[in-house]
């Protein structure tokens, strides 16, 4: 598909042949960062809009003796004729430094800890539909190994290192703003590999029509812009399980984030009481996961139980909105947690325990059967049911970005916009499948969220983009950069000093520190949790021989 500059296309980036994953074999997508290029197989990250990549430090303190082969389970390809344990910045002669500094993710309350190098450099979506080659692009490498693999944020709020006066734009605000793609949108499905390997989708600027069922649910965005992909979970119903026919499994009614970087479902304790019950799992305290063991993974085979999820703009059923149920089959639970969570491939299920609220999240399990619309222009997206019978062609569905509206016309209370059409949706909702056109009311929010850690830029203007999606602004790093010590209590990790003066790291200190502390096999400060013994110094070697590389549709 070409584009043309007056009429922009949406752009589909093909995913790789590639099944990656510690925690999950996930369809990745290929890369390339650098001059000369450096390639990587990453997830794109529905939250966060930065690039992350792996930094060699991680690889080189993991596992000493063959950093190589660690970069390749982390998504690093060979670069110059070698297996490389990360992204070699030092090769790329376009890389131009900013510094070492905490990554600001939303991840983070759910105790995941991580420091990056940030740096500009060139960055090209391989496989794509039309050339995409944006320079000066901000790019991050983390050696802590909470983050397997690098990522692609989708979101696009601008990032600032200083102050919120110099924004800088994130790759999906570039892509708009360089006439590559329609508008700030983008549609994406996780991909199954246990329905023979089914290939993820992910198309910018529009959505493939052929990749989800028909829909009525458009839900409007959080107000709080750093979870805006919030909706309402009213139920989860579980089938054919050890409970019975049919039982709720999500006792308390939540909002739960969409959140592909991570790959579980973090729930309230009620709701993970009930799936411990109903699908026979056990707690391990070491590395914080639910672990089946093989004699009832064979009995939930058997009875192959499904899990539906209820999901509507509000929590509550029966609130007189629509809903929207999606379907998993427990082949979508049956996952493996790998090195360095266990030595062995062990196997486990996607679930994990929220400590309040602000942790409940949905993570790229419930996107292997679900299709997500994001339209960040018109503050709203779409959760369907993924579509798994027209695989080969593509039907590409372009949408526009809305007419801007006149400066001169009075605005209503901050936080609301007017009326937005049908037809300028462009078919977010079910008309583009069923051949419709809808005529919806949809209202975005772009309310100041809540004092946090990092800062965020306060605005009532709804139409430019550095404003509606403000910068975060980082802090810079403290100089105890070992980036696993346990969480507090509530899984919230806590801002560096702010009046310290944003600076390089000396050059004998690393990201990592003196030591590895394998963050992935720590716990994420539940309350109540207490750390094994020795856990600390706990040490697995990687596997020993390289797995052949898993080929889409083989």
């Amino acid at each position: 598909m070409t584009t043309d500059a007056n009429n922009p296309l949406p752009l589909s980036w093909t995913p790789s042949s590639y099944w990656d994953g510690n925690d999950g074999l996930w369809n990745t997508f290929i890369v390339s960062v650098g001059t000369p290029p450096q390639n990587f197989r990453v997830l794109p990250a529905t939250s966060g809009q930065e690039t992350w990549l792996p930094n060699p430090e991680g690889c080189t303190t993991a596992d000493p003796s063959d950093p190589g082969y660690c970069g390749y389970l982390r998504g690093t390809l060979p670069f110059n004729q070698a297996n490389s344990s990360g992204f070699q910045t030092n090769e790329s002669s376009t890389w131009d430094l900013i510094g070492p500094y905490e990554l600001d993710a939303v991840e983070l309350e759910l105790g995941y800890t991580g420091n990056g190098l940030y740096g500009f450099d060139t960055v090209v979506l391989e496989n794509s539909s039309s050339t995409v080659n944006q320079t000066k692009q901000v790019v991050a490498s983390v050696p802590d190994l909470d983050f397997w693999l690098g990522v692609v944020g989708l979101g696009p709020k601008s990032i600032n290192f200083t102050t919120f006066n110099q924004p800088l734009s994130s790759y999906l605000s570039d892509l708009v703003a360089n006439d590559t793609i329609p508008s700030l949108s983008w549609g994406y499905t996780a991909g199954a590999h246990y329905r023979n390997e089914t290939p993820a989708s992910l198309t910018l600027g529009g959505y493939d029509v052929n990749r989800f069922e028909a829909t009525n649910l458009t839900i409007a965005m959080n107000a709080d812009n750093s979870r805006p992909l919030q909706v309402g979970v009213q139920k989860i119903i579980a089938e054919n399980t050890l409970g019975g026919s049919a039982v709720n499994v999500l006792p308390t009614a939540t909002y739960h984030l969409i959140d592909s970087t991570v790959p579980h479902i973090w729930l309230p304790d009620d709701a993970v009481d009930s799936f411990v019950a109903n699908f026979g799992l056990t707690y391990d305290n070491n590395t914080d996961l639910f672990l089946i063991n093989d004699t009832m993974r064979q009995r939930m085979l058997t009875l192959n139980p499904t899990i539906t999820f209820v999901l509507g703009s509000s929590s509550e059923s029966g609130s007189g909105g629509n809903t929207q149920n999606i379907q998993l089959p427990y082949a979508a639970f049956d996952l493996q947690a790998s090195y360095p969570f266990y030595q062995n491939a062990t196997n486990y299920f996607p679930i994990r325990r929220a400590a309040n609220s602000t942790q409940y999240t949905i993570g790229r399990t419930f996107l292997q059967e679900a299709y997500l619309i994001a339209d960040f222009d018109r503050g709203n997206f779409t959760v369907a049911q993924t579509s798994f019978s027209d695989l080969a062609v593509q039907q590409l569905v372009a949408i526009q970005r809305p007419v801007a509206s006149n400066s001169s016309t009075n605005s209503t209370s901050a936080g609301k916009s007017n009326a937005v059409t049908g037809g300028e949706i462009a078919g977010i909702v079910v008309g583009a499948v069923a051949g419709l056109t809808a005529i919806g009311l949809l209202v975005w929010y772009f309310l100041r969220r809540s004092k946090r850690t990092h800062a965020r830029l306060a605005t009532t203007e709804p139409v430019d983009t550095e404003t509606v999606f403000p910068a975060e602004k980082k802090d810079s790093m403290s100089y105890n950069y070992r980036g696993s010590e346990l969480p507090s209590e509530n899984g919230l990790v806590e801002a560096s000093d702010k009046n310290r003066d944003p600076s390089e790291l000396p050059s004998n200190t690393g990201l990592l520190g003196s030591e590895m502390e394998g963050d992935m096999g720590r716990l994420r400060g539940r309350p109540g949790m207490v750390e094994a013994a020795g856990d600390e110094q706990r040490r697995f070697e990687l596997p020993g021989s390289e797995p052949e590389p898993r080929i889409a549709g083989r």
